[in-house]
């Protein structure tokens, strides 16, 4: 089948704006010629992509099954031509990372700190999510490199991984469960208390779920957050017990504002890696950030 590439383009905007004057006004063409665009492409591929009313744009559901695809595509299309323009010189350009908050915070922060005085004419554009949805972003080709917490059960087709840390998770409380602290405490027993813990869309709940799960216990956490540090300080004051890395709580565990919880069960240690695209060229930018790391 021949396709235009045009046409794709053109069906990438209208599908990202569900608007044909946005996409319109996006490619410098008319609405008209947009349409024609549309309807070329519809009949090329025999199929619907679009319905629309007098109001409402929205995509049919072959359109939104060629959307994964040609968004994948234009996306690695515009990282080659970064790739291109910076492929002798770090003198311009940016560096996209996917990386969740609290990665960034407890670990990345000093090293964007040491990129920016290496590179100060490169733009770091950070997306925060959590590292499920950083690894989705990189295989949309939506960031050049993403650090995220790895999953040992897990296979990432198509990555490259790079470890590059690694993390002691431990049950910690403040002194409002100071009688824990004399105790040898077994899985069970954890349950049973008030866990404060993240939420579903992020690795460490799924691995907490899963450590559960394998010793046939029921979890029902107290209060779920979307936040690391919102965690720890509703840990501080004493509204229940967390499961989180030890690397991120070093200065509450040396001010005795919080402890670990002595547990007969080991906790097998994660680790942090950096994920890269096995079909997307590697930015300049991105090629020395990771050095860095």
């Amino acid at each position: 089948m021949d396709v235009n590439f045009e046409l794709y383009k053109v069906f990438y905007y209208v599908a990202k704006y569900l608007s044909f004057s946005a996409a319109a006004n996006e490619l410098y063409i008319s609405q008209s010629a947009v349409s024609q665009a549309i309807k070329q492409l519809e009949e090329k591929l025999n199929t619907k992509l679009f319905f629309r009313s007098t109001k409402h744009v929205q995509l049919s559901e072959a359109g939104t099954l060629l959307f994964t695809h040609v968004e994948q595509a234009f996306h690695f299309l515009k990282t080659g031509e970064r790739s291109i323009n910076e492929l002798h010189s770090l003198e311009q350009g940016e560096l996209k990372i996917g990386a969740s908050d609290t990665i960034c915070k407890y670990y990345l922060l000093p090293y964007f700190k040491q990129f920016n005085l290496l590179y100060p004419k490169i733009k770091l554009n950070i997306t925060n999510r959590p590292s499920p949805v950083c690894v989705d972003l990189l295989k949309k080709g939506l960031v050049d490199i993403s650090v995220v917490n790895l999953t040992a059960e897990k296979l990432y087709p198509g990555m490259t991984i790079s470890k590059c840390k690694m993390l002691h998770d431990v049950f910690v409380a403040s002194p409002a469960f100071a009688h824990l602290q004399s105790l040898r405490l077994v899985l069970k027993d954890i349950a049973a208390l008030p866990i404060l813990t993240l939420e579903k869309n992020t690795t460490t709940r799924t691995f907490l779920d899963s450590m559960f799960v394998q010793h046939n216990l029921p979890f029902e956490p107290e209060i779920q957050l979307g936040s690391v540090d919102l965690m720890i300080e509703l840990t501080k004051i004493g509204l229940g017990i967390s499961f989180i890395s030890k690397e991120y709580i070093q200065k509450e565990l040396a001010d005795n504002q919080l402890f670990t919880l002595p547990l007969t069960t080991d906790i097998p240690p994660r680790e942090l890696g950096i994920m890269t695209h096995d079909y997307l060229p590697v930015p300049l930018a991105a090629q020395k950030f990771i050095e860095l790391l």
